[in-house]
């Protein structure tokens, strides 16, 4: 009885160090992290808030509305990793996502603002900003195209264990669909 209890000790220990080791790639890292956009983790939907509350070029209504946009996107994301090369305890990860493309979007809806300036007017015949932005913010509603970028990710080693690099800002427009191509 003794040997049995002793056996599965062991195989649970060798177990779960074995995949605790699995799990501490690079890859495996850049697929938790990406996976926290999809899932909507609380980190991101924390980070997201932040920054569109901070931004006040939006009413309430248009700031909900474009969190729900970002949301979507998230959870839309998709990925492939291409590639991964280690130096060290240096590593790179190269990932292609796919994205609505929210800049293709605003592009259009800017070119359409000023090919029809008059839609966008205020009382005072003056572009009013907040119309324009109601019509940009339904734009990215309605859009189903998709484009494809290559993000590549950058981590170390830390004590042993695999740690993501802050990723840059053209990455994270990237990831958000308002990166200018």
């Amino acid at each position: 009885m003794k040997k049995i209890i002793l056996g599965t000790l062991m195989l649970v220990l060798l177990l779960t160090t074995g995949c605790t080791d699995m799990m501490n790639t690079p890859t495996k890292r850049v697929e938790e992290f990406l996976g926290k956009y999809q899932a909507l983790d609380n980190e991101v939907v924390k980070q997201l808030d932040s920054i569109v509350d901070t931004a006040d070029t939006m009413t309430s209504k248009q700031s909900s509305e474009y969190k729900k946009l970002m949301k979507k996107q998230y959870q839309n994301l998709s990925y492939k990793i291409k590639d991964e090369t280690t130096d060290g305890d240096d590593a790179t990860v190269e990932v292609e996502i796919e994205v609505y493309d929210f800049y293709k979007t605003i592009s259009e809806a800017e070119d359409y603002a000023k090919e029809n300036p008059k839609e966008f007017l205020g009382s005072d015949k003056v572009m009013d900003d907040e119309k324009f932005t109601d019509y940009k913010i339904k734009q990215m509603g309605s859009t189903n195209d998709k484009v494809k970028y290559t993000l590549k990710i950058k981590l170390h080693k830390d004590e042993d264990k695999w740690v993501m690099n802050n990723i840059s800002e053209t990455d994270r427009a990237k990831i958000h669909g308002l990166y200018e191509y």
